[in-house]
């Protein structure tokens, strides 16, 4: 209903002008909802302080009485927006992923959000994390997704749940389990039958954990998401429709939502079910799409962008808080709600982070500081106190005090005693799979069925001449001649050539899985390990022993059965070596910086901090002080290539920057 009908050339510009000014006049003299155009982004003059609001009483804990959750309307002469018991209400939202962040360290973070000025916290459920293997499932430590909603609710915060099963969010295989790769005749994000069985069965348990934690049930969450960014990938137009009666018939209620780009909102919506738009900053073409689809309801923005993820060998990504600042003070003018993605971003710990795949494969770092409102370790940025700012501008009553700044130590330089060859540790893995034929990651015969999500695999065969040898490793695998490094493989560079040998040798191929794509339809083949067949001048090898390196707790206290060698120098790779780390009576977190060190990870006492690789940006690992124990702490190491200098310990995060 924007410009005046093409067919009435004879309008003159004083009809015009009535045309266009007629939405701003009181609301006893605006048109009928029906009729009125979209003037949220009209150029038009605005009160210099927008009005305040009391949300005291609509918290969790405060909020006894409860007939309606989030609802939405409609007055004459304004825009859309949301209310809470009938109050006006913006979802001011920030995004906190629990299993990103200790949990020692969650009511700290909440806290920060609280006091922001924030009155939601949004997180997703990855299904990977929580049923590593079919039918266990894993809702402990980290992973306890009803505690954390509780906390927030302690802290006085909603919860905006995101349970997927897709949810992109940079994990590996964007948080779907990678056993589901094992059927090949699965489609994922479809309503495939292979892949929704699976959905069901981890519906059924995951579900029933947070049904009763909803708003109407006299719990903190407000507002559940179905799926996530469908509109981009839409192979199935079936399958979201059936996500959201698989929500509903186990309990899911209240306000539900889908999230798409800007671009795609048109394509990933359902009927009946509000869509909301993700973007990195305001622009007014930007909901255009959105209002053709929903112009009668209020604007979410489910993800507002404060900065980016990043990937190996790119500069670390930042935005300008005066960028930031800008957008929010237009979202506040406007009564748009929005979501902070992220407020605090967190860690990879492990092997948990996806990839990217548009030029070439690459990892997601293990630190997904993101540029967020709190950096990586929880400290204060220039970001938050913009936003708390701002959000005291339109609050009638004080904010919490600021919690005071997560402490950091600086610990004695660690010291690397011991080491041991890759080739002397695979005693103390679980028994080899022998075959004639490779056998990729996901479908080896481990795990009860459920082959190998994360980490290494080796591959051992005998050859007895030299050539060419081809194979597909995903997604990157050094080759080795008994222990001799012969090159590297990647999905680009399939190719090596052996040397001569005059007596038959043992051919070593070990492989990374680097994470796995979390975004594009290119999610359904991303199976690690070896490809298909290994050639030698085009002659195919067979009669493989494979080896599993996970690298969970449990190989780590086998190893310490193992005869280490001493440190005196640099010393032969891929190899583990073994420090201690002095944290005192009272550990704190601190960052961990390797110099002179190539790639590889870092294992404290036993748990995965994550991959470090000279080739940044991410030049020091997060250490949090709760995986920390007072006095003496093991440090393993696992480096593929090339040994260091040194741990040090540092008080600062270390990235290589870039602007943009």
């Amino acid at each position: 209903m924007g410009s005046p009908p093409r067919s009435s050339p004879r309008l003159s510009w004083r009809r015009v002008l009535c045309v266009l000014f007629l939405p701003f006049v009181s609301s006893g003299f605006a048109p009928p909802a029906k009729y009125r155009n979209n003037f949220i982004f009209e150029r038009r003059k605005l009160p210099p302080n927008p009005r305040r609001f009391d949300w005291s009483h609509l918290t969790p804990r405060e909020l006894k009485n409860r007939s309606q959750g989030i609802q939405t309307e409609e007055r004459a002469g304004r825009n859309p927006y949301f209310t809470l018991e009938g109050h006006e209400f913006l979802i001011l939202g920030g995004s906190v992923h629990y299993f990103r962040v200790p949990r020692a360290s969650w009511r700290d973070r909440l806290l920060k959000l609280r006091a922001c000025g924030f009155n939601t916290v949004t997180t997703y459920v990855p299904w990977n994390l929580h049923e590593p293997e079919r039918g266990t499932f894993d809702f402990s430590g980290n992973l306890d997704l009803e505690a954390f909603i509780l906390l927030a609710e302690e802290v006085g915060l909603w919860v905006i749940l995101r349970p997927g099963p897709y949810i992109c969010s940079e994990m590996d295989l964007g948080g779907l389990p990678s056993w589901l790769l094992q059927d090949p005749t699965s489609q994922l994000r479809t309503t495939n039958r292979s892949f929704v069985n699976a959905v069901n069965k981890y519906f059924d348990h995951l579900i029933p954990r947070v049904a009763l934690l909803q708003y109407l049930q006299g719990g903190p969450i407000i507002a559940v998401q179905v799926e996530n960014e469908y509109g981009f990938f839409y192979k199935d137009e079936a399958y979201m429709p059936y996500l959201l009666q698989a929500l509903q018939q186990r309990g899911i209620g209240g306000l539900l939502l889908t999230a798409d780009s800007t671009e795609e909102v048109m394509r990933g919506h359902i009927k009946g079910v509000l869509a909301s738009i993700n973007m990195k900053g305001f622009k007014v073409d930007s909901f255009k799409h959105l209002y053709k689809l929903q112009r009668h309801k209020p604007i979410l923005i489910m993800e507002f962008w404060v900065g980016w993820f990043d990937t190996w060998g790119i500069d670390h990504r930042v935005m300008g808080v005066n960028e930031v600042e800008k957008s929010v003070s237009e979202f506040i003018r406007y009564g748009i709600s929005f979501n902070v993605y992220m407020f605090h971003g967190g860690t990879n710990f492990g092997f948990m982070n996806g990839a990217t795949s548009f030029e070439k494969h690459r990892g997601v770092t293990t630190s997904y500081d993101y540029d967020a409102v709190l950096t990586e370790a929880g400290d204060y940025t220039a970001k938050y106190f913009m936003l708390r700012s701002l959000f005291e501008s339109i609050l009638v009553r004080p904010l919490p005090p600021v919690p005071s700044p997560t402490p950091k130590a600086v610990y004695p330089s660690l010291k690397l005693s011991h080491y041991l060859p890759l080739w002397e540790a695979l005693p103390y893995l679980q028994r080899p799979v022998t075959s004639n034929v490779p056998i990729n990651m996901e479908n080896l015969p481990i795990n009860n069925g459920n082959g190998q999500s994360f980490g290494f695999v080796l591959y051992e065969m005998t050859i007895c001449s030299g050539g060419r040898l081809h194979a597909n490793a995903q997604d990157e695998a050094q080759v080795f001649l008994n222990e001799t490094s012969l090159g590297i493989l990647t999905d680009v560079y399939r190719d090596i050539d052996i040397p001569p040998i005059t007596e038959c040798q043992l051919l070593r191929i070990l492989v990374e899985n680097q994470g796995r794509v979390n975004f594009s339809w290119k999610i359904q083949n991303q199976r690690k390990g070896l490809i298909g067949p290994v050639t030698l001048d085009k002659i195919p090898l067979n009669w493989f022993t494979i080896y599993s390196l996970e690298l969970k707790t449990q190989f780590f206290k086998k190893l310490r059965s193992a005869r280490w060698r001493p440190l005196g120098g640099p010393s032969s790779s891929p190899a583990f070596h073994l420090g201690t780390l002095m944290a005192g009576s009272s550990p704190q977190d601190t960052f961990l910086q390797l110099l002179g060190w190539n790639r590889g990870c870092v294992f404290i006492n036993g748990r995965n901090l994550g991959r470090y690789w000279n080739i940044g940006p991410q030049e020091a690992l997060y250490l949090p002080g709760s995986w920390l124990q007072p006095g003496t702490n093991e440090i393993v190491l696992f480096e593929k290539e090339k040994s260091g200098s040194g741990v040090y310990s540092t008080d600062v995060r270390r990235f290589r920057f870039s602007v943009g």
